[in-house]
């Protein structure tokens, strides 16, 4: 019959209560100041209809909503939040472990050879050890780590919204920049018009050289803006091909000219519930709420700790033997710091620190976020009033330039300086205009990131197909844009009533009806696209190829499922 043996091990008594006497004083916790938001009062607009989740939804824009969608599945950026977002739950899982006892296997065979008998020792079992957490200490750190866990994970959602918006603002700059190019090539047609009839004029001796050479400068002008909105619509292709996670060197879209209309202002709501909503200010509260328990555990610190040991194991000098000696040994060790040097009081105080640091963090955090939707709100009621006055001044600019030409058609001792600042002014508020009415769209955007809340970045399936410009399969690598034949959409692929007409068929509207807004837009009547003759010429647009390069590894990225979420 196997020997069993019994072993308990403690501290003395007396260890024990010179332990609660050092103890006894621990540092008490700092004063957290008061928050500045007690009962904030309401913002100072609202409209009625409450903000989507997903927010950029409201535009309706089909290829906006396939731009982010794909963005959701494609990002680099959003699948590293995601992955930081998997090791923080993982980091809080390992400190969870704590909690539970830790058991091991033990084999040790070993011998001793020399002079006598050889010895050998055979040694096998198992060893548990379990910490009690008599103070909490453990569980405080846990909960630490499940709050910034969760703190990660309004992070990420927090980078979702802010792509969201990155792409949003991109889409419409680029709508823009194709609308200030088409406009710029109806103004080059004008000038160049107003060109010939000065050249013409100059012939027959009825005006002088400089102003020849002046119509000549302002067609140079208006050719070098051209080149700047070319410019622009190429590197705006680039940022957004980078946002959705594809290669810029290929990136193509065909965003058409008209931005869409804006939709009614959104209900503000109160703002309690704003700080329920928006990630952000979520995320600095959790990390908050996780420093003090990190407090709390710096402070069980300072407290003793005691541990359960315990072995089950068989030892035997000779193979004979084995399996007929086991030995059970039940201990429990008590550790009660004495001196450190007060490192445990640095901590605390260290870690007191950081938690008024976070709070005044997350109080910085919600006053940021009221003053977002403050700002938003104003500059979108005074943007709407300054388009109002760029109306005016585009209507009366227009009228000057229309009875300048007449007089100057009438009289030729005119100056014709006056006629070139009028016309130059006219069309320098055609593409203030457009410019204004692009950051009308930016601030109602601004305004939903202020507005929003969190939402499942997971990809939608369902999504309406947006129109796209594909090349024949057979087009050279090395072919310009320019000169891709495109590919006709048939009325079974997708209605006109959900695209502007001057996007679908690019070529059949002149500038003026392209840049037809709605609302509180500039109307066509307020842009005069005729110079000296009074038929307009037919828009020439440059044909954008949309081609979405498939060359992201879906095995590359990880997207996470609704479990990790």
């Amino acid at each position: 019959m196997g020997l069993f043996r019994f072993s308990l091990r403690c501290s003395a008594c007396a260890t024990m209560a010179v332990m609660l006497v050092v103890v006894g004083g621990c540092a008490g916790r700092e004063s957290l100041p008061a928050l500045p938001t007690q009962n904030p009062p309401p913002f100072s607009q609202s409209g009625e209809l409450p903000v989507s989740d997903r927010w950029w939804s409201e535009f309706a824009d089909p290829a906006l909503n396939e731009q982010i969608n794909q963005a959701l599945e494609s990002s680099f950026t959003l699948a590293a939040a995601r992955q930081r977002l998997r090791a923080a739950r993982a980091v809080a899982r390992r400190e969870a472990s704590d909690l539970f006892p830790d058991v091991n296997g033990v084999a040790d065979i070993g011998g001793s050879f020399g002079p006598g008998t050889d010895l050998q020792n055979y040694v096998f079992g198992f060893e548990a050890a379990y910490p009690l957490d008599l103070w909490g200490q453990i569980e405080s750190r846990v909960e630490a780590e499940r709050l910034r866990a969760a703190a990660t994970q309004q992070d990420y959602r927090a980078v979702a919204l802010t792509l969201s918006a990155e792409i949003t603002r991109t889409w419409f700059s680029l709508i823009e920049a194709h609308a200030q190019l088409g406009l710029l090539d109806e103004q080059i047609k004008t000038n160049r018009t107003g060109l010939l009839l000065q050249e013409s004029r100059f012939g027959l001796g009825l005006i002088r050289s400089p102003d020849v050479l002046r119509q000549r400068q302002l067609v140079e002008a208006t050719l070098e803006q051209a080149v700047v909105a070319k410019a622009r619509i190429e590197v705006l292709e680039h940022q957004l091909a980078v946002l959705v996670g594809q290669m810029p060197q290929s990136a193509q879209y065909d965003a058409g000219t008209v931005l869409p209309d804006l939709p009614p202002l959104p209900a503000t709501g109160l703002p309690s519930e704003l700080l329920q909503r928006r990630p952000d200010v979520r995320r600095d509260y959790l990390a908050f709420a996780a420093a003090d328990r990190d407090l709390a555990a710096a402070i069980s610190d300072q407290y003793p700790r005691l541990s359960l040991t315990g072995s089950l194991l068989n030892v035997a000098d000779r193979p004979e033997t084995i399996f007929r000696d086991w030995f059970v040994s039940i201990g429990g060790q008590l550790i009660a710091p004495l001196v450190d040097g007060g490192q445990r009081k640095a901590e605390v105080a260290r870690t007191s620190a950081v938690v008024c640091e976070l709070f005044n963090r997350y109080g910085q955090t919600m006053l940021i976020a009221f003053g977002e939707v403050e700002d938003s709100l104003a500059r979108e009621r005074y943007q709407i009033e300054r388009l109002s006055h760029l109306e005016k001044q585009l209507e009366l600019a227009r009228q000057a330039a229309e009875q300048l030409r007449e007089q100057y058609l009438l009289e030729p001792d005119t100056d014709y300086l006056a006629v070139l600042t009028a016309i130059t002014a006219q069309q320098r508020l055609q593409r203030e205009m457009l410019s204004a009415q692009l950051e009308l769209r930016l601030i109602r955007v601004a305004l939903y990131l202020a507005l929003a809340g969190s939402f499942d970045p997971l990809p939608q399936d369902n999504l309406q197909p947006a129109p796209t410009v594909q090349p024949p399969a057979s087009v050279p690598a090395d072919m310009p844009p320019a000169d891709i034949p495109t590919v006709a959409i048939s009325a079974t692929d997708i209605s006109t009533a959900d695209i502007p007409a001057a996007s679908v068929v690019a070529g059949q509207k002149n500038a003026s009806e392209a840049l037809n807004f709605h609302g509180n837009d500039i109307d066509s009547k307020y842009i005069d696209l005729h110079y000296f003759d009074h038929t307009s010429a037919a828009q020439a647009m440059d044909g954008l190829i949309d081609v979405v390069p498939n060359f992201v590894d879906s095995d590359l990225k990880s997207p996470e499922t609704r479990r990790d979420e």
